[in-house]
């Protein structure tokens, strides 16, 4: 997902929109590797947030090995996201007052929450409660700080404006994982568990807004990967 007009400090970096928030991408000689990497991490683990919620894979593969997959798709995700947050944080000056920082460093702490709501659900014979403590609230928490940093991102890629005046790669990347992030959220708040039933509140939206937003978050990392002749040509052919 590079970003064509990029945003850039003198002496240290340009700006670009990975996964959901904003990564800093280094100099140029390491630019390629450093964007690949990021890239594969964020496309592993929308991969496997993709595949996981669909009742057919969980039947073919059994429920522990299910939700093994969400758990490495989640380790995937705190990789990937840990470079971003880690190159921002070692090339960026002034970084307490930058929104690209802060959306890097908050999606990487969403991360967190997501390796502990899909380990613990890993684990068996929790009850209701334990579950809505142990899975679902780390779920909750996660969801919100990568909704809070897509709109970060969405609000530096727009240029603070709903709607920019051009709509150019870089606010299409922003727009695609903003819709992932508001996915995610609507997921963890249909994924419930009912105390008085033990059933979750609804699985079915719980499960298609998993996999829409997996989608959306895996369409951005498939666009990262694209050449960078190809994001120029688009990115000047871009319409208001």
């Amino acid at each position: 997902m590079r970003v064509i007009r990029s945003r850039t400090r003198p002496g240290l970096l340009r700006v670009e929109v990975i996964g959901h928030a904003l990564a800093f991408a280094p100099r140029p000689e390491t630019r390629a590797l450093w964007d690949r990497s990021i890239a594969i991490g964020f496309a592993i683990g929308s991969a496997c947030f993709l595949v996981g919620p669909f009742p057919g894979f969980a039947q073919l593969v059994g429920p522990g090995a299910d939700a093994a997959v969400f758990f490495a798709g989640s380790i995937f995700f705190t990789f990937a996201a840990f470079l971003e947050a880690r190159e921002g944080t070692v090339r960026l000056g002034r970084w307490a007052s930058d929104p690209s920082w802060w959306s890097a460093a908050v999606q990487f702490l969403g991360t967190l929450f997501f390796n502990v709501s899909t380990f613990t659900a890993m684990l068996d014979g929790l009850s209701s409660e334990q579950t809505n403590k142990l899975v679902w609230a780390p779920d909750v928490f996660g969801s919100a700080c990568f909704l809070v940093s897509g709109v970060l991102a969405y609000q530096v890629a727009s240029g603070g404006r709903l709607r920019p005046a051009t709509r150019d790669r870089d606010w299409t990347m922003a727009a695609i994982n903003l819709l992932g992030c508001v996915l995610f959220g609507v997921s963890a708040v249909a994924s419930f568990v009912v105390p008085s039933t033990g059933s979750i509140l609804d699985l079915a939206a719980a499960n298609w807004t998993t996999a829409l937003g997996a989608l959306c978050f895996l369409v951005g990392s498939l666009m990262l990967l694209a050449p960078e002749d190809q994001d120029r040509s688009q990115g000047s052919a871009a319409s208001p």
